[in-house]
């Protein structure tokens, strides 16, 4: 399914919206993706914003599980506009509950000091196997990816970090060329950005992960550079902690030139199911 007919909306009236895109195939995922109800309310944002505003920041809690056979109402709350900034406030809603909820904070072009950290080291994408190849997809759960090339660098290619304890990079891009809207290409990134961050606090625990319960908890997001989805991007992630039945998770996004042009930290729900006594470490 494209990308812009999934973050595509119907403006039902001012400040209201609603998805428009409906998974109701045999055998759909139960859960909706999270990363499709965070991308459609950043979409909803921006509808309301002057487009010399672009976003710089949302923060989102996923309150609810989302039904991806049900269509979403966007209900966005301008809370500010201001001559360098503006915020926005969504609800998403289904069956009369909110599911999700999301601030984002829009500001004009301006200038200031700069910086970044370097983007460390990894593999050419093109010298990396695509995802599919190396993990076993549910075919529903994972079609409505195949837009994109996925590509997750192997464990043993990956550059450790003294004192960093569970590490991730994946690099990720549209197949196909995307028109030139920059929202397009930031609220796409912020449908990709919840694929594959809360995996990375499982990766060094590969034979616990048939046996947690896991969604996203909160989901926040910075852009700093300007970016195409259409063009390969790293997500290097690393979980710092996990305890409590959560997980800290955190990434950067780097282009192929090395410029960081977005950053993403979200905490999820990694718990035991109740009965189940894990192994012994």
């Amino acid at each position: 399914m494209a990308i812009e007919e999934i973050l595509d909306l119907e403006q039902l009236e001012i400040n209201i919206f609603r998805s428009t895109v409906v998974n109701s195939s045999p055998g759909a995922r139960t859960r909706a993706f999270g990363g499709r109800v965070a991308g459609q309310s950043l979409v909803s944002a921006a509808r309301t914003v002057d487009p010399r505003f672009q976003v710089h920041s949302l923060h989102g809690h996923f309150l609810r599980p989302g039904d991806p056979t049900f269509p979403t109402v966007f209900l966005v709350e301008r809370v500010r506009d201001g001559g360098s900034f503006c915020t926005r406030r969504v609800s998403a809603v289904q069956h009369g509950e909110t599911i999700f909820d999301m601030s984002a904070s829009f500001q004009v072009a301006q200038h200031g000091i700069e910086h970044q950290d370097e983007m460390p080291a990894a593999p050419p994408p093109d010298s990396v196997p695509p995802i599919s190849a190396v993990i076993a997809f549910d075919d529903e759960g994972f079609r409505q990816f195949d837009e994109w090339d996925l590509r997750r660098v192997p464990r043993d290619e990956l550059p450790h970090l003294p004192g960093k304890i569970a590490e991730q990079q994946v690099w990720f891009r549209h197949k196909e060329t995307l028109p030139d809207d920059p929202v397009l290409h930031i609220c796409a990134l912020a449908y990709m950005s919840d694929l594959t961050l809360l995996g990375t606090s499982w990766s060094i625990h590969p034979k616990e992960r048939d046996h947690l319960e896991v969604a996203s908890l909160d989901h926040a997001m910075w852009f700093m550079r300007p970016f195409r989805a259409d063009e390969w991007l790293l997500y290097d992630q690393s979980s710092p902690s996990a305890g409590g039945g959560r997980a800290l998770v955190q990434g950067k996004i780097y282009d192929q030139h090395g410029a960081m042009v977005a950053a993403v930290v979200q905490e999820g729900l990694t718990r035991y199911p109740r009965g189940y006594t894990p192994p012994e470490s």
